[in-house]
């Protein structure tokens, strides 16, 4: 890399201003607490219920979340600052990290992003910036995933009851093996606040790393394929319509023959549904921007650089999972 020629065409020499970094911190309190609050109502606590009138007993049934929220932070911030830590070596302006607070069960958040004004000219500094995100978010996910499961329990599962099932890739299913060997019939995992942190780890790298667009697979496959990245984003994002589709009538039509209707049989058509949003969100970006993806200055990938964007592109293929989240089926 050289450090004589900045990586961006339009370079901002003041950076990130003190607005922007009061912004990010007020941002990451909210998540903070958004985060533990959906922590403690997994576990069955209510940090809001009338029952708590005291704000000191409000803070100890909140601080239960915590066990969720810390290890999902430190996965997100992770990720963020991968790629903001490479934009600078590069000597591309970006933002702090700006996460975003939902305070909603599942997960508690939308993630987080880094802004970087103007079009990353060079090929090698959209590579580096596109995969030191997923990658240091890994880094961290994976540790918190393994020792979450390895403390979570494998019970029987109630027939009357609702479970949340959450979707199985090929990297997580791998990991449960490994770490309780093959599960009995009529059993599952059930996971703890840290294993479902690690597990929300690793659903944000596998969105992130869809390479369409300019989400971080976008970049890291324009950085790869060049111009040719053109056609093939638009043709995984098209694809993502009968993917959701599909997905929605493996899980639909056996529920609705089980006699689910309304809300119960939508809830087992939302893995299927999600896909098509992710295509809408997708579209909106690209008639937004007038493209798929900003051109880059004229060069190539060294070999190593290469290697490092084929693998990056294959964790997509061992992280990615058809259903998201979903309400059990009845048996």
């Amino acid at each position: 890399m050289s450090s004589a020629q900045p990586a961006v065409a339009v370079p901002d020499p003041n950076g990130p201003g003190q607005r922007s970094w009061a912004l990010a911190l007020t941002l990451f309190a909210l998540t903070f607490l958004s985060t533990s609050l959906v922590g403690a109502w997994q576990l069955g606590v209510d940090p809001l219920g009338d029952e708590l009138p005291r704000l000191a007993e409000r803070w100890a049934a909140l601080s239960k979340g915590f066990g969720y929220s810390i290890p999902l932070l430190a996965i997100l911030l992770c990720h963020e600052l991968g790629h903001y830590v490479a934009a600078r070596l590069h000597r591309v302006p970006a933002s702090p990290p700006f996460f975003v607070p939902m305070p909603l069960p599942p997960l508690g958040t939308m993630g987080a992003v880094i802004l970087m004004p103007g079009r990353i000219a060079r090929r090698t500094a959209l590579l580096d910036i596109g995969a030191a995100g997923p990658l240091a978010g890994l880094c961290v996910a994976l540790p918190v995933l393994v020792w979450g499961l390895l403390t979570s329990n494998v019970e029987a599962l109630d027939p009357d009851v609702d479970y949340l099932v959450e979707g199985r890739s090929l990297l997580y299913a791998a990991l449960i093996w490994l770490t309780k060997g093959p599960i009995p019939p009529g059993h599952d995992i059930m996971l703890n606040n840290m294993a479902f942190a690690g597990w929300t780890g690793l659903f944000v790298t596998m969105l992130n790393l869809i390479p369409s667009g300019q989400l971080d697979g976008g970049h890291i496959a324009y950085a790869l394929f060049g111009e040719r990245q053109l056609d093939y984003s638009r043709l995984v994002r098209l694809a993502l319509v009968p993917l959701g589709v599909g997905v929605a009538l493996h899980h639909g039509v056996p529920a609705y023959l089980a006699g689910l209707r309304g809300d119960a049989l939508l809830g087992q058509c939302m893995p299927g549904l999600s896909w098509i949003l992710w295509f809408a969100l997708l579209r909106l970006m690209a008639r937004r921007t007038g493209r798929e993806h900003p051109p880059t200055d004229p060069g190539e990938l060294s070999p190593g650089r290469r290697r490092l964007a084929v693998f990056t592109l294959g964790l997509f293929v061992v992280l990615f999972m058809p259903a998201w989240l979903r309400m059990s089926a009845p048996t």
